[in-house]
């Protein structure tokens, strides 16, 4: 009787191959050619969202710009005297520091309204039933 193969006798285990390399990967954006611009790129929806959100909460500075606010504030003085009026500089930054805290605080009140709606959009019900809330006396 013959001896077996070295690979076939009995209590040997098999040997194992190796698995097959895969096939090398093809890019096909390769990064910016000439004449190609380079890709912007984009978030999930949301988080841009939420970046403005700490970006404004971190600053101190006004959100509305200063002229087109000083220009509505000269057309509504107007509206109640046809008199050119005068305004101090630093009593439009004072009446624009006020209506802007005014305003902020008016949309977290109904963004509170919102969420507790189950909502995360902001709808006019809600800055409405804020302001009824309030009163008329607080606006």
């Amino acid at each position: 009787m013959r001896p077996l193969p070295q690979h076939r006798r009995k209590g040997a285990a098999p040997k194992k191959r190796s698995p097959p390399a895969p096939p090398p990967r093809v890019r096909r954006d390769s990064g910016p050619t000439e004449g190609s611009p380079r890709k912007k790129k984009r978030f999930r929806p949301g988080t841009k969202a939420l970046m403005e959100i700490r970006k404004y909460q971190k600053s101190t500075d006004l959100l509305l710009r200063k002229a087109p606010f000083s220009r509505l504030v000269r057309e509504i003085c107007m509206s109640f005297c046809r008199d050119d009026l005068r305004w101090q500089g630093y009593a439009l930054l004072a009446l624009q520091e006020a209506a802007e805290a005014f305003l902020v605080r008016l949309f977290s009140d109904a963004n509170l309204c919102a969420i507790h709606a189950k909502r995360v959009t902001l709808f006019p019900r809600d800055l409405q039933l804020v302001r009824r809330i309030r009163g008329v006396e607080r606006l």
